[in-house]
């Protein structure tokens, strides 16, 4: 499947994963997105499950076992090139998660993977997306 200039959506996961004060965020080494912090995760495989999708994806990309509480959120992700044609479109559906095992890693696909409090948010580059979640977990829901 095409991920750029999809001829459909691209179905896709996420982890949010939180640990104490701080969550889990990823800097991506690929596009979209490529070299800002977001939530790990990743496309859906043909026959895989959602909730098999993310284990995997976040195993990959961070070294950790996680064990998945409830859908956090689902995102529309469309971007468009000047033209005005979509290069890509994801449907991403974020998961709680808490991790319950493995050696915190970054994987190939990503160039990072560090726990962040509110206070590292302000310093890093983060996706739009997962800093407004970000902040509202972490309990501060004023700021960009």
């Amino acid at each position: 499947m095409r991920r750029e200039y999809p001829a459909v959506p691209v179905i896709a996961v996420g982890a949010i994963i939180r640990h104490q004060d701080r969550l889990l965020l990823i800097r991506r080494d690929k596009e979209p997105a490529r070299g800002y912090w977001t939530f790990p995760g990743g496309a859906v495989e043909l026959g895989e499950s959602l909730e098999d999708a993310v284990r995997r994806e976040v195993l990959e990309e961070t070294g950790l076992h996680v064990e998945l509480g409830d859908v956090a959120a689902v995102i529309d992700r469309v971007d468009r090139d000047e033209a005005g044609t979509v290069r890509y479109h994801y449907i991403i559906v974020d998961y709680h998660a808490r991790p319950v095992g493995g050696v915190l890693q970054p994987g190939s696909d990503v160039s990072d993977a560090r726990w962040v409090n509110l206070e590292d948010l302000g310093r890093l580059e983060v996706t739009a997306n997962a800093r407004k979640l970000a902040r509202e977990l972490l309990g501060d829901c004023g700021g960009s």
